[in-house]
Parts: structure tokens; sequence; C-alpha cells
């Protein structure tokens, strides 16, 4: 069939319309563009660690090139067979040269550079994510489970529901199962849900997820015994840092098993903290939402004499969340994020700025994230739950928005500046309104995005990645690389002086804990921090101030 080759675009066209695709066998180096060779996947018996005693970087790649090696199954089956792509008599293939992914297309992790300085060092990058030409899965014997962990996110119905109809109408998978209320529903025994294109045709349009969620009860024997008993060999698990790691080890396991199962994780957090990839879904949503209670503070503050709005928005250990709405809202003088560390009293303190903000203007709106202060609130409080954890291993927090609103109503109670007292106090707190809700439209479009890249990679035969845009493009990024590592709102970055400039706030102190791993930028003003950071114990080699 090397004449298909010769013909136009438009002369494939007329003939799709003129015969079935199933008939047209087209050979697997139709897929290439022009020029390109394919390269399989690298084999564990390939890998040269003496070039690269971690086994990060792929040693196939020649000096001038960092390429994060991703895990395949080839590493521990070496009898694997590949098959041609279903896709490969898709329409799209037939009409597009490009429309799959050549091995060795790359996603580079920075692609900002000096035109008048040459960089000694090699340029990082990642595997593209999309559709491969072979695959090494048939669907006849294709079985897919998908599991959602955590908490709940705008969009987590949208990439359930994408994966189920990528998986049945792009590769005629007919086996999809749900696992429900997290990891604990690969083996409590609750009955697992069978999901088709029906059954998920308008998830999309609820909150929350319908296969239910829980924190922890993550049992890798456990799980990866029900995959085995089951005849599971591709599994989506969508979740944030805690449940990746756990997607890892499900991964590592099924791998010190020879076991032919597929893991891939879709990054899943409201807060924005999975490090490496530009933002995760459900954040535009929670931001958009939050622009209502901001709203509606802004309203009751400034229609009373000495009105003061506060509202606590979502943010543990990240304040993207607070920081995007407040740019978002153009109404709020001042905002209090975790990456920052404020001060109440003295000059240049927040009660003194609220002052003078009363003074000018007559009301002020103060936003904060709930994991902001919390060195404070629990100094003060003589907190006895200080360390305590919840069953996903996340320290509990504070109540910050309660504590700032008493200490500020104090502080403004019988002032001896009568312009200051008294003060009308309003204090709004939808922290869990924002994540309940339904995908927004961008949010929708970029589940489809991850969840499809998802399933194209474990086509590809890889495991123990996840899917996310870096620098816009998708790529598939190895688990391992998350592990230790959270994102956390830059303070030496544009976007934060943008911030200050918005709200004239003081420019309080960064938090001496959040130190940024330069090379891990974000666009959205963020950079990527040790996870030990943010926990209060700083990593090895550095001592706590």
């Amino acid at each position: 069939m090397a004449w298909l080759d010769l013909l136009p675009w438009w002369a494939l066209v007329a003939l799709l319309l003129l015969r079935p695709v199933e008939s047209l066998r087209l050979p697997v180096h139709r897929s290439a563009a022009p020029g390109r060779r394919l390269v399989r996947p690298l084999r564990s018996s390939e890998r040269d660690e003496s070039k690269d005693p971690g086994g990060d970087f792929d040693p196939r790649c020649s000096g001038a090139w960092r390429l994060h090696r991703l895990g395949h199954l080839g590493d521990s089956l070496d009898s694997l067979e590949s098959c041609p792509s279903p896709l490969l008599s898709s329409r799209q293939s037939l009409v597009a040269h490009n429309f799959f992914v050549t091995e060795g297309d790359v996603v580079f992790k920075s692609v900002v550079a000096n035109a008048f300085h040459s960089d000694s060092e090699a340029p990082v990058c990642f595997h593209c994510a999309g559709p491969r030409v072979e695959s090494f899965f048939q669907a006849d014997s294709s079985k897919a489970a998908i599991v959602t962990c955590g908490g709940i996110c705008p969009g987590l119905n949208t990439v359930v529901r994408e994966l189920v109809l990528c998986l049945w109408h792009q590769y005629g998978v007919r086996d999809i199962w749900g696992i429900p209320q997290g990891y604990q529903g690969f083996y409590s025994g609750k009955p697992w849900l069978p999901l088709d294109p029906a059954a998920v045709d308008q998830i999309h349009t609820l909150g929350g997820t319908v296969l239910g969620t829980s924190r922890g009860g993550h049992d890798t024997e456990k799980i990866v015994d029900a995959l085995e008993e089951k005849g599971v060999n591709l599994v989506f698990i969508i979740g944030g840092d805690g449940t990746l790691r756990g997607a890892q080890k499900v991964a590592d396991e099924c791998t010190r098993r020879k076991l032919p199962i597929a893991v891939a994780g879709v990054p899943k957090t409201v807060d924005n903290d999975i490090p490496i990839i530009d933002k995760s879904f459900g954040f535009e949503t929670a931001v958009a939402e939050a622009q209502l209670a901001i709203t509606a503070a802004h309203v009751e503050a400034s229609s009373f004499p000495n009105g003061i709005g506060i509202v606590q928005l979502m943010g543990r250990n990240s304040g993207f969340i607070a920081l995007h709405s407040t740019l978002g809202s153009r109404d709020v003088d001042c905002v209090l994020i975790p990456e920052i560390d404020f001060e109440l009293e003295g000059e240049g303190g927040l009660l003194s700025f609220l002052e003078d903000k009363l003074l000018a203007e007559g009301h002020v709106l103060l936003v904060v994230a709930e994991g902001s202060g919390q060195a404070a609130v629990q100094r003060e409080a003589n907190d006895l739950t200080v360390g305590a954890t919840d069953a996903s291993g996340n320290v509990l927090l504070s109540d910050v928005g309660s504590w700032l609103k008493h200490k500020i109503a104090d502080h403004f109670k019988d002032h001896p500046n009568p312009r200051l007292s008294p003060v009308s106090l309003k204090y709004i707190d939808p922290t869990y309104m924002v994540r309940s809700v339904k995908a927004n439209a961008a949010d929708n479009v970029y589940c489809t995005e991850l969840a499809h890249s998802a399933v194209h990679g474990s086509f590809a035969g890889y495991s123990g990645f996840m899917v996310g845009p870096i620098n816009s493009h998708y790529a598939l990024i190895p688990l391992r690389l998350i592990a230790d590592r959270t994102n956390v709102v830059s303070v030496n970055d544009r976007v934060w002086a943008e911030v200050l400039s918005s709200t004239g706030q003081p420019d309080f102190a960064a938090n001496d804990l959040m130190e940024c791993e330069i090379e891990s930028d974000t666009s959205y003003g963020g950079c990527t921090v040790d996870r030990r950071f943010v926990g209060g114990v700083p990593p090895p080699g550095r001592s706590k101030p």
C-alpha cells in the first residue's frame, strides 16, 4: 500500500469516504513524518548504568540532551511484543502526518535561554505525550481500572469520562471498571463499577467524583493482588501528591512481580501544588469560584463605615488560589499566603497596614490562605494538635481565618483613635465550596488532554508516569520525580511582584524554609521545593532558622 504515500491529502479524504476505514491496512512507517526514524522504547538490558548511575536519564541521548527516562513494561518483560496501534486506521492519522508522536520527541523543562551566553549544561527534557504507532496492548485482552483518591476537585468526573471515552472509542477497550472510594476500593470487597460511554455521558456536569473517594487506604500488596486476580492491565490513578506516591509504589510492585500492568497517574490538586507541571486541573475553576466570595466580602466591607472583609481560601502549603484570586479580583487590599511570614504588631505589621487603609479608604479587604500564619496561631493557642496528620499524612491546620478575625476585632475594639472604632467585620470561608463545583470550560478542555495523554502513554507500554503540561506542551513525567517535591508560590517571581503592586500591601518576609529549586520554575508564579521544607523540617545539610 505504499502508493498511499504518493496521494495528496484531499485524495486520502475522498478515499476514506468511499471505503471503510478498517479496509485500509496501512504500513507502520506511514505514521512517521518524512525523514523521521522510529525508535522503540529503551529496554532494561540496553541501559548503561556507568553513564548514569542513578538511571534517571536516557543513555540513548547524546551529551547535548538530558532526557528523563520513563519506566516501560519492557524493563521487566523482555519477551514483550508490540503490535500496530489501532489508531493507524483512524481518519486523523491518515490525514495528519504529525498525528503520532515519534520516540525521541521531547518537551523542554525550560524554554527560556540567553542568546549571548552559552550554557554548558545540557538541557533537561521529557518525553512528549501523545499516541504512538506501536501498541503493547490488544483491545480484546485489555482490562482497565480507574480510581479517584484524596480530596475532591473540579474536573474529576471529566477526567473519568474522557478516560472511558478514549479507551472505548480510540482503542476499542470494552472492559473498563471504576474503583469505589479510593485506594481501599481495590480490596475492600465493594463491587467495582462497570463503565462505558453511556454510564459516563453526563458526569462532567456534576461536582465531586461519581466513583467516590477517600484518604489513606493504600496497601500496595493488596492493591496489586487485586489487579493480578482480576486481570487488570491498565490502571489510571487520579489524585494529588500523596496519591501519586502511592501510584509509584504500585508501578514498582508490578515491575517486581513482572506483571504486564501499566500504571498511569493523572495529577489532581485544587491547590496547584503538583511540581514540574504548569498547573493542575480544577485550579482555574476554584479561582473563578473564589471571586464570588471576594466580591461578597468587598460589597459588605465597602457598605459600612470602617468595614473589614476577611476571606479564607484553600491553600495548605501553597498560596496559588489566594494569589490568583487576588489578581483576578483587583478589590483585595492584602493577601496572606503560606510562603510568607507576617507580623501582626508593630511598624510594617498587618494591623498597622489595616489601620492605614481604613483611615485612607474607609474599608479594607483581606484574603488569607488556610495554611498561612500557622506557627503564630499554634504558638499563641498552645495547640495540642500540632504535628497531627489526617489519613493522607497531611498535617492538620489551625483555623487561621477565625484567629485573624478575633485578633483584628480585639485590636480595633475601643481603639484610641475614634475614627477607627467601631469596625464592621465580615468573615467568609468558602473553602470547600470552591472545590465541590463542576469544572468550568477551560478545565474541561484541560481534563480531556490529560485523560487522553494518560491512555496513549499506557498503550505505548509506559508505566510509573504522570501526564501534564510543561511550558504548555503535554509530557510524560516519571512519578519518581515528584516523590519529595512540591510546588509553591515563588515570592521572588514577577507574579508576586504584580500582587504587591495590585494590593499595595507590605512586602512581608519570605518563609526561610521555602527555598526554590530554580530549575523547576512554573509559568504560574511558582517553583518546586523540597517537600520537607513545607513540613518545617529542613533537608539534610540545612539547619532550621
